[in-house]
């Protein structure tokens, strides 16, 4: 057995200001797709011309910048909006139907990454039809990216001793302050490695690939219910509430089949030849 690293969730703490582990960890996700999906954007600038003395494509690349900008904001806001949202619905609806200020106190934790899912996509498709931009070519852009911020997010779960796994004997089995006694997996650094490490490795070489728009976002939607249902079998269930189908699957796999089917059906809709879609 391994000992559990006792890390202080606070980093720095200033009156009622704290900086906290998990927070920073949102904040290198969020900086680094950022920067990549910046790198795509100059990286297709290069490859089209830009600085050649052609101004249009140069203008080009300054738009496109500029709407990273803005679309970056929304989606930021959609992720932690939804998130909050996403947990308050599927995780915990009954507690804060009774403290519905609670819906309010992020601090306390409880956020649902298929829930800042939604919420990104909602508010990046918002954003998109307001500015006349195609949607699919930025959702590729930053799903190919969004492994990054999975991996740092359960790092910050780790530190925190939340979402721990279930009990086991392995040699590398933890006791969390949250857990009891008892040994368990530690089952955030295996969501690290597969939602982030695994589908990194997989998903940024597509970055530079000629896909049709969208399929990029699909094909990361089923990669991560695979690999989220995965690491939910090692992970203890919400204690609020258990196994919720069949005595065996939990939210975050039922959730996860709901993300694997929305993938199936953007790879097979935005495969299909034109005249299909018009008819």
């Amino acid at each position: 057995m391994l000992p559990y690293p006792q890390i202080d969730p606070v980093i720095l703490e200033a009156g009622p200001f704290a900086l906290r582990w998990y927070g920073l960890m949102y904040l290198i996700g969020f900086l680094a797709s950022y920067s990549l999906v910046r790198r795509q954007i100059t990286r297709h600038a290069v490859t089209s011309g830009v600085g050649g003395g052609d101004q249009s494509l140069d203008l080009d690349m300054e738009a496109e910048l500029n709407h990273l900008d803005g679309l970056f904001l929304w989606l930021a806001i959609g992720v932690i909006v939804g998130g909050r949202l996403g947990y308050v619905l599927f995780y915990n609806l009954p507690y804060y139907l009774n403290h519905p200020f609670e819906i309010l106190a992020t601090w306390h934790g409880g956020m649902s990454f298929h829930g800042g899912a939604a919420g990104a996509m909602a508010a990046g498709w918002a954003y998109c039809i307001r500015h006349r931009i195609n949607f699919w070519l930025w959702a590729d852009r930053f799903a190919v990216t969004a492994p990054i911020g999975l991996g740092f997010g359960r790092i910050g779960n780790f530190i925190n001793g939340e979402l721990y796994g279930r009990p086991t004997n392995v040699p590398w089995a933890m006791i969390f302050p949250q857990g009891g006694p008892i040994p368990r997996h530690p089952s955030q650094l295996y969501e690290a490695f597969l939602e982030g490490i695994l589908l990194f490795i997989i998903l940024w070489p597509l970055s530079k690939r000629p896909w049709p728009h969208g399929r990029k976002l699909a094909l990361f939607l089923m990669l991560y219910a695979i690999v989220r249902s995965v690491a939910e079998l090692f992970r203890e269930p919400d204690p609020q509430l258990g196994f919720v189908l069949l005595g065996s699957l939990t939210m975050g796999q039922i959730l996860s089949i709901g993300f694997f089917v929305l993938g199936l059906f953007l790879w097979w809709y935005l495969d299909r030849p034109l005249t299909s879609k018009s008819s």
